[in-house]
């Protein structure tokens, strides 16, 4: 939970996630499981496969280096990567790193069940991918970055789960890929006065 230090704000933001994250979690089982339950309903191996776990524990895990691989390409050559870090670790300052990884793990999950376990399991990868694009976005320019990487990031996961069948692999990647940002954003150093917000490009 947030530590009484925390600014209101990232207080604030980190409870709206988990609600928002819960609700996700548990409209995405319960979605699968209706539609299955003509198959005899919701089943362990539609997130882990005990069979194949392995092969999809290490392709989640290398598509989501691959997707680290991209934003930092991208927070390094682009000025609206840098901005969008600037405007995301404003929101979360004050949250603990452990909050931050917390709300990695939450998200992935429930990202990932929610969207490829029940909406591209309904209505197929490029709804699916459309929908979590529109979920990441914000005012202002930077932000459209945001849904753009998101869009990137969401047919990455979509094509794992269509591929392997199952969603150890999505939730894996989706997990590497906030728990790295998440983390780095809330250790951010604070920008000196007068600026906007420090470099974090190097």
């Amino acid at each position: 939970m947030p530590s009484e230090e925390q600014s209101p704000s990232g207080s604030q933001l980190y409870r709206i996630a988990w609600a928002i994250y819960l609700v996700l979690a548990v409209a995405g089982t319960v979605w699968m499981g209706l539609a299955a339950r003509d198959r005899g309903g919701l089943r362990l191996e539609q997130f882990v496969d005990p069979a194949t776990w392995l092969r999809d524990l290490l392709s989640g895990l290398g598509a989501g280096a691959a997707l680290i691989g991209l934003w930092e390409v991208g927070r390094r050559w682009l000025p609206g990567a840098r901005d969008l870090e600037r405007t995301l670790a404003d929101l979360l300052h004050g949250l603990e790193p452990s909050d931050a990884l917390g709300l990695a793990l939450l998200s992935g999950f429930a990202e990932e069940t929610f969207f490829r376990g029940a909406v591209q399991g309904q209505w197929g990868i490029w709804v699916a991918t459309i929908l979590f694009a529109l979920l990441h976005t914000g005012p202002g320019k930077p932000f459209r970055l945001w849904t753009v990487f998101a869009a990137v990031a969401g047919l990455v996961f979509g094509l794992l789960a269509a591929h392997l069948g199952n969603l150890l692999a999505p939730i894996v990647a989706h997990m590497l890929v906030n728990g790295v940002n998440l983390y780095r954003l809330v250790t951010r150093p604070p920008a000196p006065d007068g600026v906007a917000g420090a470099d974090s490009s190097r």
